[in-house]
């Protein structure tokens, strides 16, 4: 009889912990592809008008007061949405990492809309906005809805949406390798199987979802960047891909830095209550934009010019010189990205980061040839320069090394790729930097938790059989996000301190910690995970 028992409950956890998840991860790979795609082609018009807007402008000169106060007008709409939704607050990148880890909530319906609507604005206005970061958020948000409607416990929602994000950030670049591989080395952090199956179903069933959509109306479904063209690496190209990476590393660190002073900067200015200090990116971009169309929109015409730029196919600044222009627009972006960051306003700043790395890439590859570098073995090092800067920058190494081969649909010279992004992550090692969206989400959290007043809380747990944790290790259980397990007692008294390794068994007692707002909301985690918590005497 106690084996029928056993089997039934083992047959349960197949159910709720395997067969159920697929079929929910299917669900938000279906709802994320669909809102996802829809995004991008919206965002992808919004870019191309944008820039026939700006033309007008430049050709018209007496429209240029009428231009910024569109742009003022803009900048205060968007501020104060993004005072009333702190949600749509950024990238949306860490927002979701902070969601996906248990430490921030949200409403899934109210955070999709905004962003995409906000978003959608800032691109239209010429902002140079990437629109992969809200695709993350948005596709957060149709995991979170995903599990919120079907009522599932906290512990699936935040598995939901980080499958969610996968799929959101794999349907915007055409890339799900490299949405998978960012969804667990940086927004869960967490390699489990769970994680890698939700995530893998979702980002499957949305990049399908993306294909068909697409191809139904009209638009290529291939690769993100297709002028890029590598030959086999000569010896010395190994040279120029280090100094291009190691001055990108460098160029990353002055990034980190000075986005920590502008996001000290904005936070004095409180006129309006803070909505006022959305003026000042809305008209620097402006400005910007109308002196060059590549400081525009997240980046990607100015990457895909890169490819050919030796071939005559690239639009001067007023004439001046390729290396000229390319140093003003790499100026323009990493002014204006810093200050996205810095402001908070609601749109990506993936693909800006990548276009900064590029542009610095193919300024360095000028100097390059004059001192006689190959000129075929420009477009590899342009690209390894992008990944370098985006390691420093983000702090995600395997994510930029996948992104070299999934963008340009090209697998060669795997070594000159770890060699670039080594030295990006070194570097940023070596000046102690975090991830831009790991800093954010720090500053968000603690904002919150001293506005809420969490404390730290132990909770003594039972592990049940049949349970989620269950005979899994530590490390691969969905803990709330900052805890430890700080001690295991096992039924036979024998008490001690886990690792990550350490196996849970049914009738274990464990005691974790963590700092949370309510001691209940840990415990109602907890159960779902191991079953009933009872505060330790």
């Amino acid at each position: 009889m106690g084996g029928k028992s056993k089997f039934k409950k083992k047959l349960g956890a197949l159910k709720e912990y395997g067969v159920n998840l697929i079929a929910l991860s299917i669900l938000t790979g279906l709802f994320a592809g669909a809102v996802v795609t829809l995004y991008n082609i919206v965002t992808g018009i919004g870019e191309e008008k944008s820039v026939e807007l700006y033309s007008l402008v430049r050709e018209n000169p007496a429209f240029v007061p009428l231009l910024f106060l569109g742009l003022v007008a803009g900048a205060f709409v968007i501020g104060t949405a993004t005072r009333f939704i702190p949600m749509i607050r950024g990238s949306g990148v860490p927002q979701i990492e902070g969601a996906a880890r248990g430490v921030l909530r949200f409403k899934w319906y109210t955070v999709m809309c905004s962003m995409f609507a906000a978003s959608v604005a800032c691109i239209f206005m010429g902002l140079p906005a990437g629109s992969e970061g809200p695709s993350l958020e948005i596709g957060g948000c149709a995991g979170d809805a995903v599990g919120t409607t079907l009522k599932r416990s906290l512990m699936v929602r935040r598995l939901q949406i980080a499958a969610g994000s996968s799929a959101g950030l794999a349907a915007a670049f055409n890339a799900p390798v490299t949405g998978l591989v960012f969804a667990m080395e940086e927004a869960f952090r967490s390699f489990s199987a769970q994680v890698f199956t939700c995530s893998a179903v979702s980002v499957l069933v949305s990049l399908t979802v993306r294909n068909l959509m697409r191809a139904a109306m009209g638009f290529s479904t291939g690769f993100t960047f297709t002028t890029f063209e590598f030959s086999p690496m000569e010896p010395m190209g190994y040279l120029y891909t280090a100094i291009a990476a190691l001055a990108a590393a460098l160029l990353g660190v002055a990034f980190y830095h000075i986005m920590l002073l502008a996001r000290k900067g904005f936070a004095k200015l409180t006129f309006l209550k803070g909505v006022g200090k959305y003026v000042v990116p809305f008209c620097i971009a402006g400005a910007f934009g109308l002196i060059s169309s590549y400081a525009m929109g997240g980046g990607h015409e100015f990457i895909q010019s890169l490819g050919s730029l030796y071939d005559g196919e690239f639009e001067k600044i007023f004439g001046i010189s390729v290396a000229a222009t390319l140093a003003i627009v790499v100026v323009f972006r990493f002014i204006s990205t810093i200050l996205a960051v810095g402001c908070g306003m609601p749109y990506g700043i993936f693909v800006p980061v990548l276009a900064t790395g590029a542009g610095l890439g193919a300024l360095l590859c000028t100097g390059f040839s004059a001192a006689g570098m190959d000129s075929a073995m420009a477009d590899y090092i342009i690209v390894i320069t992008m990944a370098a800067y985006f390691t420093t920058v983000v702090r995600a190494p395997i994510t930029a090394i996948v992104m070299i081969f999934e963008f340009t649909g090209q697998f060669q010279n795997l070594l000159p790729a770890l060699l670039g992004v080594g030295i990006g992550f070194i570097v940023g090692e070596l000046f102690r930097t975090q991830s831009v969206f790991e800093k954010c989400l720090e500053l968000i959290v603690r904002d919150q938790r001293v506005k809420l007043g969490a404390e730290k809380r132990r909770v003594c747990l039972a592990v049940e059989e049949g349970s989620y944790a269950d005979g899994r290790s530590i490390r691969s259980v969905l803990w709330p996000a900052g805890g430890i397990v700080a001690e295991v007692v096992t039924p036979d008294g024998a008490r001690f301190v886990p690792d990550g390794k350490t196996v849970l068994k049914a009738g274990d007692n464990i005691t974790f910690e963590c700092v949370a707002v309510s001691e209940e909301d840990v415990k109602n985690y907890l159960s779902d995970v191991v079953g009933t918590a009872e505060k330790q005497e």
